[in-house]
């Protein structure tokens, strides 16, 4: 089996929040992505989906995932339908205190209106796509204490399990940031995988708790996407984490203790 393109997708929408802007995809794009993957010929797999079969030695010759992060409102207006129209699924992890309509949701003004209703939850999941957790209010987990980052992982896989009433095994780490600690948290929380960023292919060697995607950026072209559906265009996940990964989250950590306050990207 050769390399496995994960896909990151955020909000697909022509007038995003400023926020989110360089990461959205407009609708007519994001269909036309979908049926660039209906033509070549890749199985799609939900996250789970995708483990199960890699545990089982049971992959498809060609396995891709399409995954979406924080749980914009578009996704269930506009995303969900055209994945419908051509038979796919998908992955999405939703941050719990970013969906509106619940006492536990908090304020992001950068995000306005746009983000999902609570109510929508159980008919997105029951339509077919599997709901993972993003956190719950979306912070860098590598720099808070572990006790907060305890909460931030454990939190929404309650209020998403009680909602939902049936398991949510998957974790995405906000931005892709996580070390060696967080991503132990998440497997004693309970969950069975989680993805991380990388922008590099996933594949059988890959961490089952930091699963590298490929964001689709506004700017990714079609050709560029084809290219990733091949197997080509990128580089596969390493395997050991830069020295200036390290390096960087040594900064975030700093920033936030002068700031006295999480680091967040939506905040």
């Amino acid at each position: 089996m050769g390399p496995v393109p994960i896909l990151l997708y955020h909000a697909i929408s022509a007038d995003p929040p400023p926020v989110i802007r360089p990461f959205a995809v407009t609708p007519e794009a994001f269909r036309r992505h979908l049926d660039a993957v209906v033509a070549s010929g890749v199985t799609v797999l939900t996250i789970s989906e995708l483990l199960a079969a890699r545990d089982a030695g049971m992959l498809p010759a060609r396995p891709a995932a399409i995954t979406f992060d924080d749980g914009f409102a578009d996704f269930s207006e506009i995303a969900q339908p055209a994945l419908r129209e051509r038979g796919l699924r998908a992955t999405l992890y939703v941050a719990t205190a970013l969906l509106r309509g619940r006492p536990w949701s908090e304020d992001f003004p950068a995000l306005g209106d746009s983000m999902l209703d609570w109510s929508l939850l159980r008919d997105v999941a029951e339509d077919g796509t599997e709901i993972g957790a993003h956190s719950h209010t979306h912070p860098h987990l590598d720099t808070l204490s572990r006790a907060r980052a305890r909460e931030e992982i454990e939190r929404p896989k309650r209020l998403l399990e009680d909602e939902l009433q049936r398991e949510v095994p998957s974790f995405a780490y906000p931005n892709g940031y996580s070390s060696t600690a967080v991503r132990r948290l998440v497997r004693d929380a309970g969950y069975r995988s989680a993805c991380s960023v990388k922008n590099a292919f996933s594949s059988l060697d890959d961490d089952r708790f930091s699963l590298a995607r490929l964001t689709v950026r506004s700017t990714t072209s079609g050709t560029e996407l084809e290219e990733w559906l091949d197997g080509r265009g990128a580089p596969p996940a390493p395997q050991r984490e830069h020295a200036r990964t390290r390096m960087w989250r040594l900064y975030r950590r700093a920033r936030a203790a002068a700031a006295g306050r999480p680091t967040s990207d939506l905040r």
